[in-house]
């Protein structure tokens, strides 16, 4: 009888069944494929898979020391590169390129036992929150493939929502491993600026916004998984220090109920609502309080706008550097046919950034720190919606032809018309996860948990985050939430 995987499992299950004989790493690594070449037709959540060569690599059982020995996984393609393997970051302008190295993250997820299968879809540059690149196509959610798995780590969890493999890897520079685990059922860290490896060739991702980490199916894999990639680089440009409690061992401990608590229903950019998105929140308030915590309705004393904005001047001026990179190796200027409409729009806007905005932006993102800093002398946690609605649909219009217009012109406006397009580019999709990019900007960790299904039978998280360094307090709430049978 051929092995199949159980979508309700985790990793963890997994490795412990591998380590008791019950399969082998070799049987569990061909129930991947064989999910994969059932579901990806209609989810499009992975666009590479190297079968033969993992399969070789489940009978070397040089893994068999991790603590995920064995256990399937799929990378993100975009900065998870493995030597050999494609780093397309889904772009049409890097279809045809190999990674000629395995960054350190990767090599971290190895050591931990984890033998990768193949990587997933992203949207372009992992510039959006749904996932859909003129390359690959959009990757669909699970619950209902007419909807978005989100972004950009969206391939990463429709294959773990799917049972493709228990646990993907996925990165988070504005939410994005967050708002694809709001929208597909799963727990989703972001860790700590500096927490996970990062490099070679770079100490920081989007001056420090962006991290590598995981979607997981159970609180156990994350606390698991960040046991074993925190690291403390010396090249990195962010340093946290290790938590030698262990994660994992913090699951047991209770939380101390004398925690403060602090919950808000607001958008930090003044956008609506949901309903049920508010509904996921005072559920998750009436649970506190029936547990003993002290709640109080407040938020930390931040323009959410004029942070936002400031996010966006990184973007471009990002972007502007990354493809005038890539224009000197490929030896000619990049055309606005070789990428999509959005980059464009940030490629050009990026080349009239000057020194001088982008050192007051990432002093905007410092002035954020430490008024969350001071949010946290007061209050332990913050607790949100992840997402200020479900998932939309994969068919939904985010631009007129006439602002689309606009966008092809991009170069024509002045800095501050051009700064203006990008908000009202991207105002639309904001409105539907406004609430994720604050901890990306002062560097704290936040998870998304899964314990909410709309009436139409869509995921919706919430979301709760800690001061610099208390990712163990996200993961003890998680655990608490979990085993009171709150999840989906």
């Amino acid at each position: 009888m051929s092995f199949h995987i159980d979508r309700t499992k985790d990793g963890m299950y997994y490795s412990e069944q591998i380590r008791n004989g019950q399969v082998s790493s070799e049987e569990l690594l061909m129930a991947s494929f064989k999910s994969i070449k059932e579901q990806n037709a209609l989810l499009n959540a992975v666009v590479h898979t190297r079968e033969e060569t993992a399969l070789s690599e489940s009978r070397e059982e040089s893994w068999a020391n991790g603590p995920f020995g064995g256990v399937p996984i799929l990378l993100k393609e975009l900065g998870q590169n493995m030597i050999g393997e494609p780093a397309r970051a889904g772009s049409k302008l890097l279809k045809d390129n190999w990674s000629s190295y395995t960054s350190h993250f990767v090599a971290q997820l190895q050591k931990s036992g984890f033998i990768p299968i193949g990587s997933t879809n992203v949207p372009e540059f992992g510039f959006t929150n749904i996932t859909h690149s003129d390359l690959f196509g959009p990757a669909r959610n699970p619950f209902n493939s007419e909807y978005s798995a989100g972004g950009s780590s969206g391939g990463a969890a429709s294959a773990v929502a799917s049972g493709m493999v228990p646990i993907a890897g996925a990165s988070d520079g504005g939410g994005s491993i967050r708002i694809p685990a709001s929208f597909t059922g799963l727990v989703g860290l972001k860790p700590t600026r500096g927490r996970t490896p990062i490099g070679p060739g770079a100490g920081r991702a989007w001056q420090g916004a962006a991290i590598s980490f995981a979607l997981t199916k159970s609180i156990r894999d994350a606390a698991a998984l960040l046991d074993h990639m925190q690291v403390v680089q010396p090249a990195a440009a962010f340093q946290t220090p290790l938590y030698r409690e262990g994660y994992l061992n913090s699951l047991t401990a209770p939380l101390n109920k004398k925690m403060r608590i602090a919950f808000s229903l607001k958008s930090p950019i003044g956008s609506q609502v949901s309903s049920e998105a508010e509904d996921t929140v005072l559920n998750a308030v009436n649970w506190l309080e029936q547990k003993g915590f002290a709640v109080d309705q407040s938020e930390p004393d931040i323009d959410g706008v004029d942070l936002m904005k400031f996010y966006y001047v990184m973007n471009s001026g990002e972007t502007a550097a990354m493809l005038g990179n890539m224009e000197k190796a490929l030896g000619r200027s990049i055309t606005m046919e070789d990428v999509e409409l959005l980059t464009w729009v940030l490629y050009q806007s990026g080349k009239k950034v000057s020194a001088a905005e982008y050192s007051n932006t990432l002093s905007t993102w410092d002035d954020a720190a430490e008024k969350a800093a001071l949010f946290n002398e007061r209050y332990d946690l913050l607790l949100q919606p992840t997402t200020a609605e479900p998932a939309p649909r994969v068919d939904k219009i985010y631009w007129s032809e006439s602002f689309k217009k606009k966008m092809r012109h991009i170069d024509t406006f002045s800095p501050a018309d051009q700064q203006q397009l990008i908000w009202d580019m991207w105002e639309e999709s904001l409105s539907i996860t406004p609430f994720t990019q604050q901890a990306n900007l002062t560097g704290q960790p936040a998870i998304s948990l899964p314990t909410h299904l709309t009436k139409e039978g869509m995921p919706l998280g919430i979301q709760f985050t800690a001061p610099k360094g208390k990712e163990h307090w996200l993961l003890q709430m998680g655990r608490m939430m979990e085993e009171d049978g709150l999840f989906v």
